[in-house]
């Protein structure tokens, strides 16, 4: 599918793909029927989907059939009154139900919303505010049920909410009795690849979520996403790990892997995540490819996966926050698979990445998508030399780059203040190395600025993972007199270490990092904890931690 919108599909070096990588984008491009109805027209039996939950069940879907349901969902939405440019949100977990319905409203032309199963009634609220949504469609679990119905009552905007059962509540629609009571599915007007596509309320890693909004040219950016990070092919059966209320999810079980060909692998599960039994799922369905955050990685790890046939396994890759390099090499001695990075946003797709031509370095984010003109520049806009922090930055110049959000919806003067004199400031401080990888080091507000020194937190973070006593940390900043600001290290211990959470065990961390990093860089605090705060996509909340250290 990919060759119908690539002047050229395989390269021969890095060097090569960074100068002739090219997507042609029609003027009215459209997911739902460019790539879905395209395949469902010329290799119908094709997979499209394999989906399997922790209870045992499966389901193969065909391309056939996926233009099928989405063509009768599509038609069902338009006959509750579901029109182009209407914001649809969904609350769907991993059901497969989130797949049909995404398809569907691309056809209609619809905003979809995706949206965390996490969210409290206020958050729902909020969001029906903020974004005048129209419709939300959610799983039948009785908890997020309980938050709509209360979100609704004070939500004016909200006509129609859909359940997909088994629970319905007085008020609400049937999913799949609305589906199977549909008429005919009437193709509305095509639609512009400008118009607005999918919008997403950014993680709140600090303050309220932002609404970036993103156009039908946004699935196409994630060629590179799929074909040349994932690493996908005819035949591959990838999954990537991930809630279907964070961007991760049209980074690695949508878009971009089926526009390469592979098979999207969906694994839904409820409660928390059981390393053991994603092993086994990686090995009972000969996964090929795997996408991961670093926790993952982190926990996995830590189990006897020599007890796993993973042999048909033969690509990682992992983004949502920097990969530890003791991650990174312990991976690779267990299973014998590099982990490829790379860095990207809610409003970005992939930006910095490490490709098939290129020798990852443990704890680089990579080198730069073709797509994108970045830059690494000082606090007037400068560009910066090698191995000096600077803030990533991308250069739009006179047409959006493909890939990148439109705008902050509804939020011009927020718009303006990340996109200023033709450069779009991502907020995260970096530095490129002598060969040109990048190395991330910390959101610009993580900075810490101790005794006149600028420390990331993530260096600090590095040398503590790469002790045996630490499942994870995170270094944040306490206000000192003194110094100005002192840095704190908020630990989870493995179970092998926890009975010795004591002060031995601290002065040996804080000794530990001085001998791995520079001495000025150990944590004056330590705190022990079970967990860190995190949000959905599972990012550390290090906002929360410093707020709870403000209280105290």
């Amino acid at each position: 599918m990919i060759g119908n919108y690539l002047q050229k599909e395989q390269f021969t070096s890095y060097e090569d793909f960074l100068q002739n990588f090219k997507v042609e984008v029609p003027d009215d491009f459209n997911f739902g029927y460019d790539v879905i109805d395209a395949y469902a027209e010329t290799m119908p039996e094709k997979e499209a989907i394999m989906w399997v939950n922790d209870r045992g069940e499966k389901k193969h879907i065909t391309y056939r059939a996926f233009k099928n349901t989405t063509d009768r969902c599509a038609a069902f939405l338009q006959g509750i009154g579901i029109e182009k440019g209407d914001r649809v949100m969904l609350i769907l977990k991993r059901r497969i139900e989130w797949w049909y319905t995404m398809v569907a409203l691309h056809k209609i032309g619809a905003v979809a919303i995706p949206a965390t199963h996490m969210l409290t009634d206020k958050d729902i609220l909020y969001r029906c505010h903020m974004a005048s949504i129209s419709c939300i469609i959610a799983c039948g679990d009785p908890l997020v049920l309980n938050h709509v119905q209360k979100a609704r009552r004070f939500s004016p905007t909200l006509r129609h909410c859909i359940s997909i059962g088994p629970a319905v509540p007085n008020g609400w629609f049937d999913y799949w009795r609305g589906i199977e009571e549909a008429e005919t599915f009437v193709m509305p007007k095509r639609n512009k690849v400008t118009d607005n596509f999918l919008l997403y309320f950014t993680s709140g890693t600090t303050g309220e979520p932002k609404m970036v909004m993103h156009d039908f040219s946004y699935p196409l950016a994630h060629i590179i996403t799929a074909k040349y990070w994932h690493n996908i092919h005819e035949g591959s059966l990838h999954l990537t790990l991930a809630d279907t209320g964070w961007g991760k999810a049209v980074w690695g079980k949508f878009y971009g892997q089926m526009l390469a060909g592979g098979t999207v692998f969906v694994y839904d599960y409820e409660g928390h995540f059981k390393p053991a039994d994603l092993l086994k799922v990686l090995q009972d369905n000969h996964i090929t490819s795997f996408c991961a955050p670093p926790t993952i990685y982190r926990f996995l790890i830590r189990e006897n996966i020599s007890d796993y046939d993973l042999s048909a396994l033969e690509w990682c890759t992992t983004a949502g926050e920097a990969l530890n390099p003791s991650v990174f090499d312990e991976w690779k001695q267990k299973t014998g698979i590099t982990i490829y990075e790379s860095y990207g946003q809610t409003e970005t797709t992939l930006v910095v990445g490490t490709y098939p031509w290129v020798n990852p370095k443990p704890g680089s984010m990579g080198v730069r998508n073709p797509q994108y003109d970045i830059d690494v520049v000082d606090d007037e806009g400068k560009h910066v030399p090698a191995m000096q922090h600077g803030e990533l930055v991308i250069r739009v110049g006179d047409k959006k780059p493909l890939g990148l959000f439109k705008c902050y919806y509804r939020n011009e003067e927020m718009t303006e203040k990340r996109i200023q004199n033709g450069l779009y400031y991502t907020g995260d401080i970096v530095y490129y190395d002598e060969e040109g990888y990048l190395w991330y080091v910390s959101r610009a507000d993580d900075v810490i600025k101790t005794s006149g020194y600028r420390v990331g937190p993530f260096e600090v973070e590095s040398a503590l993972m790469s002790h045996p006593a630490v499942v994870e940390c995170a270094i944040t900043a306490v206000p000192d007199e003194i110094r100005g600001q002192i840095i704190k290290a908020t630990i989870v211990l493995t179970e092998e270490y926890k009975h010795k959470a004591d002060d031995t065990l601290k002065k040996e961390l804080q000794d530990h990092v001085k001998r791995e990093t520079a001495p000025y860089k150990y944590p004056r605090i330590v705190e022990f904890v079970d967990e860190l705060p995190k949000t959905i996509s599972g990012k550390i909340r290090r906002v929360e931690i410093r707020e709870n250290d403000n209280k105290q």
